[in-house]
């Protein structure tokens, strides 16, 4: 497995996404994800503290004892507060107290890339990265990071680290797949190039659409994530622009003897701020699938062909 850097991290380019542990499978399930994982040479695991409502965490904290030197944990706050209301999810003192939660629910000492979820409007952002740099000081969280930051806000808290010295944001996840290039057309890999900000794309796989398995009529697997979702929301991912994108692009793999699997990580892996594409899984034979075709980087003529033929 190649290996790229969030920070001073080395993260497999492939990383597993936590999202379905304690929502779409319980703990002996999620155990042998991770196994599979680990045994094929991912060591990224990315959770948060809202996904399974709390149990991802929990989860995969149990799923690690016995491996946790092999793994580098990345979990996220902010997308809830104190249950009370009191406290929002960027609040200081709920930062303090998030990081000790997921600390004790993963079972660890340490938070390798401790990620915030989403800004919180109600606090101005030098606040919350106040917190973010205690806990860097306290050794309790290695690395930092953002997702859902546009230009603007990766510009303002590169500035706020820099004015004040404090650790930056080594990383940020945003949405990105061969299908959804916003990072590219609103400037955030400008961005992250420009302060050395590390891309972890999130829903590379458009939850499901990238991996070959939806039929040319959008037909979807029994049990899947698309399967699952809303009518209304699974009609969205399955248009017919989209649908029709689809079946270009698996042209323009099969051509190159390419899975579109491969194309979708292929497509991600070809843009150098990209640190790890962490996708989600279900079943130890889907973790193995998304390594194995995790084996091509698109040079820019073939991304720029994807880019053509997606629309």
């Amino acid at each position: 497995m190649d290996m790229r850097r969030i920070g001073q991290l080395e993260v497999s380019v492939v990383g597993l996404g936590c999202n379905n542990f304690g929502m779409r499978i319980g703990e002996e399930d999620t155990r042998l994800v991770v196994d599979a994982a680990l045994d094929a040479g991912i060591n990224y695991f990315d959770t948060a503290d809202v996904y399974g409502q709390t149990r991802s965490e929990e989860f995969l904290g149990t799923a690690l004892r016995g491996r946790r030197e092999q793994a580098v944990v990345a979990t996220k706050f902010g997308s809830m507060g104190s249950a009370d209301g009191t406290l929002s999810g960027g609040h200081p003192d709920w930062v303090r107290r998030a990081v000790d939660d997921s600390l004790g629910r993963l079972g660890i000492e340490v938070i390798d890339h401790y990620q915030y979820h989403r800004l919180d409007p109600d606090v101005p952002m030098e606040e919350t990265m106040g917190a973010l740099e205690e806990l860097v000081a306290a050794g309790k969280v290695r690395e930092i990071g953002c997702s859902n930051f546009d230009v603007e806000l990766l510009d303002r808290a590169a500035d706020v680290s820099r004015e004040r010295s404090w650790q930056p944001f080594a990383s940020v996840q945003n949405r990105y797949s061969a299908l959804h290039r916003e990072p590219e057309t609103s400037g955030v890999i400008e961005a992250c190039a420009r302060h050395g900000v590390a891309l972890v794309p999130y829903f590379p796989l458009e939850s499901g659409l990238l991996t070959g398995k939806v039929g040319s009529d959008g037909s979807v697997p029994e049990g899947s994530r698309l399967d699952s979702m809303p009518d209304d929301r699974r009609a969205r991912f399955l248009d017919d622009q989209r649908l029709t994108a689809v079946g270009e692009l698996t042209r323009f793999a099969a051509d190159r003897d390419r899975s579109l699997l491969e194309l979708a990580f292929g497509y991600l892996l070809g843009e150098p701020t990209v640190a790890s594409v962490i996708a989600g899984a279900t079943s130890a034979d889907q973790v193995r699938s998304n390594v194995a075709a995790a084996g091509w980087t698109m040079d820019a003529d073939d991304r720029a062909e994807v880019a053509r033929l997606a629309g």
